[in-house]
């Protein structure tokens, strides 16, 4: 069998199993493994062994143009995929226990925002965006710390600009469908400033349309609901130093830069930042105000123990003040 046809049977198996984002996450992955396995001519997937699974793996890192971080997560996806080999007998039992999976230092941590870059983006997009897609896309993120699927998900009738909050609904049937499925459904308040934003994008920018489910989406494109890629870019895009603040960090020059000059290259500038480091960043910021794990695992629909492992970027010293100011020691 080949690695394509071997991979399509995986996916139809996988996708009644497990969320969109996931399974479009493990078809992206397998599919550069795809791409390298027809340029290496590995042409039966039996034949896979240890050495193509090394010489993969130094591939996406040297040609990938991906971090430590990516290329374990897609290491992690191709080692479920070759599980799932192991148990219909095409490979070897054991290739997969054997495989070498990197361990970056970061584990997830350093991709984040400072508030004080928070609050530039927020000017820049008060001066020169207002009221724009993005404007209202990046309030909600920095505010509630939702994921971008979430975000996504919000119909215009979830918002309730009277009592400042918006309502969180699993709907998989209509192609918005939750991480945490229906247990993520929840109401969530939002700030009166967040509020100012979501009523002038209402009232300036968003385009009357609805989606194929006939739904109201809160944030519009003019062909409906915006794909995950849209904001996605948007948020890459808006998060380059240049863009917001006019400065390059990193000594390039502007016209020369592929990540300032091309606009679907810009997650390549080393400052630019997706959207799930937002909502890492967002939830420091609120752990640093010194609110509780407890109610932030509710808003932010996230266990306390994730919360701590992946979300709690603060250093030793933020959260050692943190406790100075609880106890009153000054």
């Amino acid at each position: 069998m080949s690695p394509e046809r071997a991979v399509e049977r995986y996916l139809k198996e996988r996708k009644p199993e497990v969320s969109e984002s996931t399974y479009r996450n493990h078809k992206y992955a397998l599919s550069r493994f795809v791409e390298w396995a027809d340029e290496n001519e590995l042409d039966d997937v039996s034949d896979l062994d240890g050495f193509h699974v090394h010489d993969f793996k130094i591939h996406r890192r040297e040609t990938g143009g991906i971090s430590e971080m990516t290329l374990k997560n897609n290491m992690c996806t191709l080692r479920v995929f070759v599980r799932w080999l192991e148990s219909m007998d095409v490979v070897d039992a054991g290739l997969a226990e054997r495989m070498i999976i990197p361990s970056p230092d970061d584990d997830t941590r350093d991709t984040k925002i400072e508030p004080d870059t928070a609050e530039a983006i927020l000017g820049y997009l008060e001066k020169f965006e207002y009221g724009t897609l993005r404007h209202a896309l990046f309030a909600l993120l920095w505010d509630t710390g939702f994921r971008l699927g979430t975000v996504r998900a919000l119909d215009l009738g979830d918002y309730h600009p009277d009592e400042q909050y918006v309502t969180v609904r699993h709907r998989p049937d209509e192609a918005t469908p939750l991480k945490n499925g229906a247990n993520a459904e929840r109401e969530v308040n939002l700030h009166g400033w967040v509020c100012e934003v979501l009523d002038d994008y209402i009232q300036m920018h968003r385009k009357p349309t609805t989606d194929d489910y006939d739904r109201v989406p809160l944030l519009t494109t003019r062909y409906g609901r915006p794909a995950g890629t849209n904001l996605r870019q948007n948020i890459n895009a808006l998060t380059r130093p240049c863009h917001y603040s006019g400065d390059c960090p990193h000594q390039r020059d502007e016209a020369a830069c592929e990540a300032a000059d091309e606009y679907q290259k810009s997650q390549r500038c080393p400052s630019s930042v997706p959207p799930h480091a937002i909502r890492r960043s967002a939830i420091t910021a609120w752990l640093n105000d010194g609110h509780s794990k407890e109610l932030l695992s509710d808003r932010m629909n996230v266990s306390t123990k994730t919360l701590e492992k992946h979300y709690d970027a603060r250093t030793e010293s933020e959260k050692r003040e943190l406790r100075k100011e609880a106890f009153d020691m000054k």
